[in-house]
């Protein structure tokens, strides 16, 4: 208040006219700081009443923090508060290394959903899916709360066992009895794929730029005749972006990998690859799925946009917005986690709620054909009901009959998406490869059974259940 008596006096030795004109300023721009110091003094009337009024006793610093995380994820899905219990979690996280489960959860009104598990992980093992939701730990329901409380219910010491209750489209509820462990998932694997190098990329954390480049090197040095790549991100849900600029500066020779622009049009961030690059120009298809997200969605439209590779699978999640995390107090106090602009691809595509469109659109399976042509069954940013809008406008595609799917007499074992990415491989490009006929799925078509009853609006928070 002090700053605002010594501006005001200043003034007044301007003489009268000047002092009428600051006045007038000053009004205007007290107006709404006068209403948000109103709505601040409504938000300690509130506590004090439930401090003194509530059932029972409550825990200040609980409701402070839980307000905090409220106002955040009003903003969009990925805005929030991080307690610094969660703060320490987090850098755990992307460092690669912490205990758990492995599983990536968010929030719709009060009901844990699972975005994505992670590979080698318990949960993964345990054959948890993306778009599962968990309503039980051991027993106690986890309904109605916050995903950061429902996480602290997951958590224990590696060795321990916990048992998750699942709600899964189309299925009775059912118990999952997982063993913690302290989880160190490997973002990068790789293999041979008959006469092509496959790399899978599950994350990315900080060493996943590192271990691309060493999976790629060792394969190289033990298939040194091998004939192209594919570079599968399907169901990657993202992580850190200098290593999705990392990983695409790998396979790029010069150039821009992405861009990210604030509110201010002027505020714009280039981010570009270095010369060289480490395959010496091995064709390359990227497979992705519905559950790629974010950092691989950078890569993937940078690699398409680039020309570096097509693009084999289904339309990618649609996140392309860039979260800061905001420590306060240098972490004491926890930190914000607020989105800060929207990212871009070389050709200056904004691919949030949109996202990734394939150059070959291949469902993995009938079912999921299907699954595509009832929209109403789709998970991506599109559905959440506070998403960040696309700036320009774009919508989503809705439903509709994929491209491909496996046919009738397709082995069911085998990678239906991976073997058309290898036969783009074998035939030069998209445009060259013999196209199969379209599945027979029927548009808006009423699917019978079971369904999971529960909500579906916004997120408010996405964590790594540990």
């Amino acid at each position: 208040m002090r700053k605002y008596l010594l501006i005001g006096a200043s003034a007044f030795v301007l003489g009268a006219g000047a002092m009428a004109y600051v006045s007038q300023q000053a009004l205007a721009a007290a107006q709404p700081k006068a209403k948000t110091y109103r709505m601040l003094g409504l938000f300690g009337d509130v506590l004090d009443t439930v401090e003194r009024q509530y059932v029972s006793e409550v825990d200040d610093t609980k409701l402070i923090e839980s307000a905090i995380d409220g106002m955040l994820t009003s903003l969009d899905p990925h805005s929030g508060y991080l307690s610094p219990d969660s703060f320490d979690d987090m850098r755990d996280q992307t460092r690669g290394e912490y205990g758990g489960l492995g599983i990536e959860v968010t929030s719709e009104d009060g009901v844990v959903k699972v975005i994505s598990p992670m590979d080698g992980t318990p949960a993964a093992l345990a054959g948890i899916k993306a778009g599962d939701y968990i309503t039980a730990v051991d027993g106690a329901s986890v309904l109605g709360m916050s995903v950061t409380d429902a996480v602290k219910q997951m958590r224990g010491k590696a060795g321990e066992p916990v048992v998750l209750t699942i709600a899964r489209e189309k299925s009775d509820p059912f118990d999952v009895k997982i063993v913690r462990e302290v989880i160190k998932p490997k973002s990068v694997t790789a293999r041979m794929e008959g006469e092509y190098g496959y790399l899978r990329i599950g994350s990315f954390n900080e060493k996943t730029t590192d271990e691309t480049e060493a999976a790629f090197a060792d394969l190289k040095a033990k298939n040194p005749k091998m004939k192209g790549l594919v570079l599968d991100l399907r169901n990657n849900p993202g992580g850190l972006l200098d290593q999705a600029v990392g990983v695409s500066d790998l396979f790029l020779d010069g150039g821009e990998i992405v861009s990210q622009r604030g509110r201010d049009p002027r505020d714009v961030e280039r981010y570009n690859a270095r010369p060289g690059e480490i395959t010496n120009g091995l064709p390359m298809v990227v497979v992705i799925n519905s559950g790629s997200a974010s950092a691989a969605e950078i890569v993937a439209g940078a690699l398409q946009d680039r020309k570096r590779a097509e693009v084999v699978g289904l339309t990618s999640f649609g996140k392309g917005s860039v979260q800061t995390v905001i420590p306060l107090r240098g972490g004491m106090d926890g930190a914000l986690k607020l989105t800060t602009a929207r990212y871009y691809t070389p050709s200056g595509r904004s691919i949030q709620k949109t996202g990734i469109d394939p150059d070959l659109e291949v469902a993995s399976s009938r079912e999921e054909a299907q699954a595509i042509a009832n929209k109403v069954f789709q998970f991506s940013e599109a559905s959440f009901r506070n998403a960040l809008n696309a700036d320009e406008g774009k919508i989503r595609r809705g439903a509709h009959e994929p491209a491909e799917a496996p046919p009738a007499d397709f082995d069911a074992k085998k990678d239906f998406q991976l073997t058309r990415a290898k036969d783009v491989l074998r035939f030069g490009s998209v445009a060259a490869t013999p196209k199969l006929p379209k599945p027979t799925a029927k548009l808006a078509e009423v699917v019978t059974g079971a369904r999971v009853a529960v909500a579906k609006p916004p997120a408010a928070k996405d964590a790594i259940a540990k």
